[in-house]
């Protein structure tokens, strides 16, 4: 992608290992114990080899019956004792794997909730969720296929070295004549696969990011006939992960062939070399026997060694990513105090001075704007897309900060609020209703559990919901679908002024509330508009004049100045631009 993150891609980070190290902290016994079965794994490995070439050489040449029983059992009681290391190991470190990524996810999810809003501007929702679902997921398997098990095989391939040279220096030597052509077939592979797997993580983002996006938006692409091109779009997309995929692929199949012939070379040079020693009296027969098996040992973690290796890689990447979204910083700063509006009533319970604010300097948004909101007033902002109504509404509950100057409510600095305290004060129903999939009950509450249903059929009753919810399958247990589309758009704004009124805000904010719906339902909406800002400050954005003309005041902002303010009477008198939008939407109408 054209915004990935740049990465080391080291194989192993020394400051990304030990952060993820701290993970393992509270699981460090079960650490612990996982690690001390694999030692004890690799101990038994190199047992059965000795044990045979004991069996070959001492037992069956004597005729010891009893001795040649015994050593099966103990062969036997060695492979059960493997076994059961092995299942334990197996399931300890991928139970430790598991719990370690659920508290990883845990915390990148509770981190992006508090990242603010410009973050989100800016950065592909895909992106986000290949980082908390995709890139968490390869950590997994550095707990359960990396850091444990290359230890495991290091001690392994140690074990079986140390009782090859305790069997026979000289036939170790003999198995270890291949070693540098193992060593540069792995070298190679290794970068190949880094690379390789490096792309598969990209295009899966890629992908992620744009399934996101063209399923938010398929409306779009079927209003305007565009599942053709977006198809074709989706089909390069999917032909790089496939390609990248199939590359990963290609060079698993040369490695593992190649790494097969270097094996049967070992095992031929051993062979020639060993039966000649065994013929000449040099070499007993146990012996040439236990080095095949162990020579088959010694390559199989050889083998996995280059697997581990680019998983590990693979875990360092992703875990880079991870830390990046961490370190991520772009946050509301909170440290106010405030946890309660002050008992002394001040003039105005919200106050702009002289605010100038841009979402990108120096593209201002809002220029050196300043207004009152006395307590329990109702003021409308009024003017073209893109004069900074919303802006306003957004800077009151701090989901940006500003550049210059103070906005104030009850007469202190909203900075000097408790964040989560000043986002209590202000209730929100934007034009867009977003549900979430689940109840009508969990959408009011926001899954809420100390919100009783009794709570909220009053408050559905209020603003004239109760109706049509309690004519819908399991009423308010009935479960909309994803972003509520089994709703309408005047059902889904009533239950958003049910979800307000439930939470019960000094402050109201009303965002195009009624720009979309029909006539049939504004008056319903109107009704339930009434409810919700009764004994509430209330501030409304609306296209529609006609929506605003009680407001106490209306302040008209036109490329981000505050050009007029007054109520609909006094503003129609100064027939300024006020004036002329009433007239524009008045020809409309006649």
């Amino acid at each position: 992608m054209a915004n990935e993150e740049k990465v080391t891609g080291k194989v192993l980070d020394r400051k990304i290992a030990a952060r993820l190290l701290t993970y393992v902290r509270p699981y460090r016994k079960l650490f612990v114990i996982a690690l001390t079965l694999t030692i004890l794994q690799a101990v038994l490995s190199p047992l059965e080899p000795i044990l045979f070439q004991y069996l070959l050489d001492n037992q069956i040449p004597q005729g010891d019956i009893a001795g040649l029983r015994n050593m099966i059992f103990l062969i036997i009681a060695v492979v059960i004792a493997q076994a059961i290391v092995m299942y334990g190991n197996t399931y300890l470190t991928n139970w430790l794997g598991q719990s370690i990524i659920r508290d990883i996810r845990v915390q990148v999810f509770d981190h992006i909730l508090k990242l603010k809003l410009k973050y989100f501007d800016k950065t592909p929702i895909g992106k986000l969720q290949t980082r908390t679902i995709n890139d968490v997921e390869t950590l997994n398997d550095v707990f359960t296929s990396g850091l444990v098990r290359i230890v495991g095989e290091l001690l392994q391939l140690a074990a079986i070295l140390a009782a090859m040279f305790y069997v026979s220096w000289k036939l170790t030597l003999a198995v270890l004549v291949t070693l540098p052509l193992l060593i540069f077939a792995t070298s190679i592979f290794k970068n190949k696969v880094k690379v390789a797997f490096q792309k598969v993580r990209t295009a899966v983002s890629e992908m992620n990011t744009f399934l996101q996006e063209h399923l938010t938006g398929m409306q779009i692409i079927h209003i305007f006939n565009r599942e053709k091109v977006e198809m074709d779009r989706f089909r390069e997309i999917n032909k790089r992960h496939r390609k990248a995929h199939l590359n990963t692929v290609l060079y698993y199949s040369i490695f593992y062939p190649v790494i097969e012939i270097i094996s049967a070379l070992t095992l031929g040079i051993l062979v020639w070399y060993g039966a000649g020693r065994v013929v000449q009296s040099e070499l007993q027969f146990g012996e040439l026997v236990a080095f095949i098996m162990f020579q088959s040992m010694f390559f199989r973690p050889i083998r996995l060694l280059a697997d581990q290796f680019n998983i590990l890689q693979m875990g360092m990447v992703s875990a880079e990513r991870i830390f990046i979204v961490l370190d991520t910083q772009e946050m509301i700063p909170n440290n106010g105090t405030i946890r309660e509006l002050s008992g002394e009533s001040h003039e105005s319970l919200i106050e702009f001075q002289n605010v100038t604010f841009a979402y990108n300097e120096p593209e201002w948004v809002l220029k050196d704007i300043s207004f009152k909101v006395k307590s329990g007033e109702k003021v409308a902002l009024v003017g073209a897309t893109g004069s900074g109504k919303s802006t306003i509404i957004n800077l009151i509950s701090r989901f940006y900060e500003i550049q210059e100057g103070n906005i104030l409510i009850n007469g202190k600095d909203i900075q000097s609020y408790h964040l989560d305290y000043l986002r209590q004060l202000t209730g929100i129903v934007l034009q867009e209703v977003f549900l979430f999939s689940g109840s009508i009950y969990d959408n009011i509450t926001l899954n809420n559990p100390d919100i009783p249903l009794e709570t909220v059929i009053e408050a559905a009753k209020r603003v004239g919901a109760h109706n049509f919810i309690s004519r819908l399958p399991n009423d308010y247990h009935y479960e909309v679908q994803e972003r509520g589309s089994t709703l309408s758009l005047g059902q889904r704004q009533l239950i958003a002024f049910a979800r307000v009124l439930i939470y019960d805000p000094q402050i109201l904010i009303l965002d195009e509330a009624t720009a979309n719906i029909d006539t049939e339902s504004e008056e319903i909406i109107q009704m339930a508009i009434d409810q919700v800002m009764s004994g509430r400050t209330s501030i409304i954005i609306a296209h529609r004049l006609s929506t605003i003309q009680k407001a106490d005041n209306i302040l008209v902002l036109h490329k981000g100045k505050l050009m007029e303010s007054g109520n609909h009477q006094e503003l129609l008198k100064q027939e300024g631009l006020y004036y002329q939008l009433h007239q524009m939407q008045f020809a409309a109408t006649e």
